[in-house]
């Protein structure tokens, strides 16, 4: 089933041009790796898929009840978005309680689907880089939300948890989910990318099976697992 469907989408920053007239699908229970060089619109385009952009023409579509299309997004954004004094659990509570979430054992549970322990009372900003981005898988995945978007979740993780990050990835969309990840990195989604998308200067330029849309010498992509931190 197609959950998210982009037609002729185009997003301005005054003259600056992010996307140029993207139209694409994106279907339940598949993973879409997103391809291209910086400044080619791949942040943008999951921006606008979340709702904090809009895009200055065409249209998004998306299945199901519109009413709680908030609910049904998750997005971890490049930057983690952590508040380094809170631990796990208050970290989660506190944006829990902005989608209205106040159950102690999801917030638990998110926090066990990452490989991280919900009694574990250290301030997240000692943690390391990989914890962190766990922790911030955990905080999208709280309220159980059927489009996935990725911003980069293997910047500068070591080799061990950018293998970690791919595992849960693939359960996730063997469960069901939609997944978009960006990344420049092609061996971390090699096994777990159904398809990909190759952008340039704010252009899809063409969308293959697998990672095909990386073959050697794509701009911005590299052939390594993960950058020893």
């Amino acid at each position: 089933m197609v959950a998210v469907e982009l037609q002729q989408v185009t997003k301005l920053f005054g003259r600056f041009a992010a996307l140029r007239s993207v139209t694409a699908e994106f279907s339940s229970g598949r993973c879409y790796a997103i391809f291209g060089e910086n400044g080619a619109g791949k942040s943008t385009l999951l921006r606008v898929i979340a709702g904090l952009a809009h895009p200055t023409s065409g249209k998004i579509i998306f299945s199901g009840p519109q009413e709680t299309l908030r609910h049904r997004i998750g997005y971890v954004a490049h930057a983690s978005m952590l508040y380094d004094e809170f631990s796990a659990m208050e970290n989660l509570r506190y944006f829990g309680a902005l989608y209205g979430i106040k159950d102690e054992q999801k917030f638990a549970a998110a926090i066990r689907t990452v490989g991280l322990d919900p009694k574990l009372e250290r301030r997240s900003g000692d943690y390391s880089q990989g914890m962190r981005q766990r922790l911030s898988l955990a905080r999208m995945l709280m309220h159980d939300p059927e489009i996935l978007l990725l911003d980069e979740p293997f910047s500068n993780l070591d080799v061990t948890s950018a293998r970690d990050i791919s595992t849960l990835i693939r359960k996730l969309r063997d469960a069901g989910k939609t997944i978009l990840v960006v990344t420049h990195q092609v061996g971390n989604v090699a096994g777990v990318a159904d398809h990909s998308l190759l952008f340039s200067q704010g252009q899809l330029l063409r969308c293959e099976s697998g990672v095909e849309a990386a073959r050697p010498g794509t701009p911005g992509t590299s052939s390594g697992e993960g950058v020893a931190q």
